[in-house]
Formats: structure tokens, sequence, C-alpha cells
């Protein structure tokens, strides 16, 4: 697909400020380019999203896109009259569910939900407990906040158990890891009392039988009329690390191949009246087939220029929504059967995959694939995360991924 500088959009020029950094970032920037769209993006100056042909900072004092007690201050000094905020990270979404009420309201524009609705999806205890009270087929979850907790949990019925976090980002950036099993309850407590010591909210849930082709996405955008302008379905093909990692190689799928999860999500959606950029996460549940809901994210997520490859652009569609101007649908129905490969990380799987994964299949799907981060048009992201992997092992045995100690002092992310 052709793409066009910043600048040569046809709307009256009103940049759009990306707040992300890394892969998603620089997959929200690239979506916006894709559309014509103007914009800067806010992130710290060595991030990856700088690398590109198409990184602009945002004018003025120089905001890397932090949330905390200077942002709005920081906001109010930029040498802009008018702006879109797109939010790339969760914290991001939350603080930009405030703008609307505040006195930056009207320069500084926005689609986003209420703040409510954003904490009940982005709080994983709190989404547990709101889905208890619907239909929606669901892993059993709960709260851990003492050791009374997990001696509530009943490890016995439950197929396997791990460890999570109820804060998602903070966590991930602080440990390094999404999560951590616990093969029995002696084990569960000791791994939750070294993150309870160091201030995580904690959720025990249990796993969903299934491989990691049992996992498939609903991504979209619901505008300001709670109309679903856009859904775009995929499926998981293989995942790194093979436990608690991401998708390494997807595939875009019929919408129909989701059956009634299409209808659940919508129903959840509204009962939230949410508005704004998606993506829900489910698995097939091995046991009985069903569709079950793991999670929502709240922003723009890691393969979202992948979707607007394939025709829906829901970066561009909140670009429009929070100006209050009408949202483009897409008159085609989204490209299926299209992949979208991570290589380094999807070379690692199909090689800790063994004999189970041709590898004629795997190079055939890298020949056809959209890469993840690397573009012929916009190369220079792509190197620079080549050149920090060189220095890491090619590949860590699938075992000493699951079985990796927790981390005791914070790591980077």
């Amino acid at each position: 697909m052709n793409t066009v500088s910043p600048g040569q959009h046809a709307t009256g020029g009103v940049p759009a400020i990306v707040v992300g950094r890394g892969e998603t970032g620089l997959g929200t920037l690239r979506s916006l380019v894709i559309a014509g769209i103007p914009a800067y993006v806010a992130c710290p100056q060595d991030d990856l999203v700088t690398r590109s042909r198409w990184y602009r900072p945002v004018p003025g004092m120089g905001w890397d896109g932090s949330i905390n007690s200077d942002t709005a201050s920081l906001l109010r000094a930029l040498p802009l009259e008018n702006a879109v905020l797109v939010a790339a990270r969760d914290d991001a979404a939350l603080w930009l569910a405030d703008l609307p009420h505040g006195g930056l309201a009207g320069r500084f524009m926005v689609s986003s939900s209420p703040r409510a609705s954003l904490e009940i999806l982005q709080d994983k205890s709190l989404f547990a407990r709101y889905l208890a009270t619907t239909t929606i087929p669901h892993p059993r979850t709960f709260t851990i906040a003492s050791a009374a907790d997990i001696a509530a949990v009943p490890f016995e019925s439950l197929d396997r158990v791990f460890i999570k976090p109820a804060d998602s980002q903070s966590f991930n950036a602080a440990v390094g890891a999404k999560g951590f099993w616990a093969s029995n309850r002696a084990e569960f407590v000791a791994i939750w009392q070294r993150l309870h010591d160091r201030g995580f909210k904690l959720i025990a849930q249990e796993y969903i039988p299934g491989t990691s082709a049992d996992h498939y996405f609903i991504d979209g955008f619901r505008d300001g009329h709670g109309v679903l302008t856009g859904l775009f379905a995929r499926r998981r093909a293989r995942i790194y690390p093979p436990d608690f990692g991401n998708s390494s190689y997807c595939q875009s799928i019929p919408l129909e191949q989701l059956g009634a999860a299409v209808g659940h999500l919508e129903t959840l959606l509204q009962r939230l009246s949410y508005r704004g950029i998606f993506s829900a996460e489910f698995k097939r549940d091995a046991r009985n087939g069903e569709l079950c809901i793991l999670e929502v994210n709240t922003r723009a997520w890691w393969y979202v220029e992948f979707a607007a490859r394939c025709g829906i652009n829901v970066c561009a569609m909140a670009y429009q929504d929070a100006q209050g101007l009408p949202v483009t649908r897409s008159l085609q129905a989204p490209v299926t059967g299209a992949g979208c490969v991570r290589l380094d990380d999807d070379l690692k799987a199909v090689l800790g995959a063994g004999t189970t994964q041709p590898w004629w299949r795997a190079i055939w799907q890298w020949l056809g694939a959209h890469h993840h981060v690397f573009r012929w048009d916009d190369p220079w992201p792509a190197w620079s995360l080549l050149r920090t992997r060189l220095r890491r092992p090619v590949l860590t045995p699938p075992d000493q991924v699951r079985q990796a100690p927790l981390p005791v002092e914070e790591t980077a992310p």
C-alpha cells in the first residue's frame, strides 16, 4: 500500500499526537501516515519510534509522553492550536479519558470512553468481577489480597492456575513477564508473597486448555454514536515465549469464524458505553469449544498497523471521531488470509517446536506475510531492533522460558 508523508492530509491539517512507545507507538504512527494524517509522537528520545522516517517529536518543550503531575502543564505549553491525542499505552488511555472534562478540552481532542469503563477493562480483578455479572464465557478468576484468599482458591477443581497482575503495564515494565505458573498451592503462596511485597495487585486465573492457535482477537473501533465502524478478526498461529508471550505469527480471518464471541463483545462494549479503539482477546476452550474472553485492550495494540493494512484503520477512525467528524467505514470487508510475522520471535517459536512444526510451512508463511516492524519504506526501526537482539541468544529453550526464576530486582521492559 502506498503511503504519504505527514502533512499531506486534506482535512484541515489538525495534527495527531501519538502517546506511545516501542512497537505499539510505531504501529500507531504508521497507521496515521497510511491515512495521510500529520502526526507527532510523544516518546523518549531513544525510543524505537524515533528511528522511523515519519517520526516528529512533539514541538516545544519536548513532552516524552510521561503521565504525571506535569503532563497537563506540558500540554498547555505546546505551540499547537489544536491536536488529536491517540493513546498507545494503558496509562495514557486512562489519563486522556479525563481530558474532555478539564481545562484543555476543545484544544486537545480525544476519542475516549468514560474513565470508569476503562478502569473495569484495564484492571483484571475488576474485569473478572464485571464478567461474573454477565453470561459471557470467561476463565474463573480470583483476586488475591492475602494468604487467606489463596486458601480459598479451589486448586483441585481447576485445570491449571497461574498468577497474573491486575495492572499489566506496570507489572510487565517492572518484572519483565506477563505472569507465572504455580504448580501447587505452596508454590503459589511463595510467588504471591514476593510479588505482593513489591506492591503488586495480583489475581489467580484458571488456565483455559488449548494451544496458541486457539487464541483469537477481535480488533476494532466504536464511535461516539455507539456504532462499530470497523471490526477485524485474526487468529494467533504461534507465540513466543511459549506460555506468557506475544503472538509471533498471526493471520487475519473472517469475522464469522468467531461466532457468538462477536455478539458477546458488542454487548460488553454497549453496556460499558465504550468509545474508541479496542482489541479483545479470546481463547477457545478445548473442553467445550466455547470462546472465552480473556481481556480487552483499551488503546492501540501491537498489531494495529496490520489491521490498517488489511483495511481497518482504527487510528484514522479515532482521529475523525475525536473531532466530531463522521467516521469513515470501510466499504469492503477486511482482507482475510493475510499473515503478520514478528520474525525474530517466530524463528524462536519454530525452533522451539521441534519436529512438530514443518519448516517449509513457516518459511512459506514468512515469504507472504506482512512484517511487524520491518518495512522497505521505513527500514530503520527494524535495523535498530536487529542490532539490539543480535546481542541476545538466538533461542532460549522452552523449559527455561517456562521455569525462569522470578526476578528479584526490577528489570527493564
